[in-house]
């Protein structure tokens, strides 16, 4: 019966870790084809109505981090997105035994390589690229990738799924 018990507990961890790698290369395989076309589609600067004035295309070219912050440590942030992407694989990725611990992780690094690769390829040279950006929220201002998005949704999850793994640990 143990027995039984624990080769479902591995089974399941496996599973739950090849949902977290899944979810990660799908989510970098999307950022990276939606900046193909956006490079292939879009001038600079020049906005495309997506929904209304809400959400426009706009394509730039991001140096820096989110909203144009560090324009002078692009190498930074590559190697921090080196440093993340480690860290998850060989740290986090081991000891993730629940489902919504995978989509958090994959979307973590989708995020994290999907703007490390540009920062490798893009101009003006290795690891000093500038991220492609082109999705406008015109009322906020700011201009991000799908990669941005999913590092943001991977830390509102972790945030809620923080709340809500604290609250069921005190009711029990």
């Amino acid at each position: 019966m143990q027995a039984a018990r624990g080769t479902a507990l591995t089974a399941r961890r496996r599973a739950v870790r090849a949902l977290a790698l899944g979810i990660a290369l799908v989510g970098l395989a999307v950022d990276q084809l939606i900046k193909i076309a956006s490079v292939a589609y879009l001038e600079p600067g020049q906005p495309v109505p997506l929904v209304g004035e809400l959400l426009q295309l706009n394509l730039i070219f991001n140096p820096g981090a989110a909203f144009g912050m560090g324009a002078n440590a692009t190498i930074v942030f590559a190697v921090f997105a080196i440093v993340a992407i480690v860290v998850s694989l060989t740290v986090a990725l081991p000891r993730i035994s629940q489902v919504w611990h995978a989509v958090a992780l994959g979307l973590l690094i989708a995020g994290a390589a999907g703007n490390l690769v540009d920062r490798m390829i893009q101009p003006p040279s290795f690891l000093h690229g500038h991220v492609v950006d082109m999705f406008q929220l015109q009322y906020f201002g700011f201009i991000f990738n799908f990669a941005d998005a999913c590092i943001t949704a991977a830390a509102a999850l972790i945030i809620v799924g923080g709340f809500v793994a604290d609250r069921r640990a005190a009711n029990q």
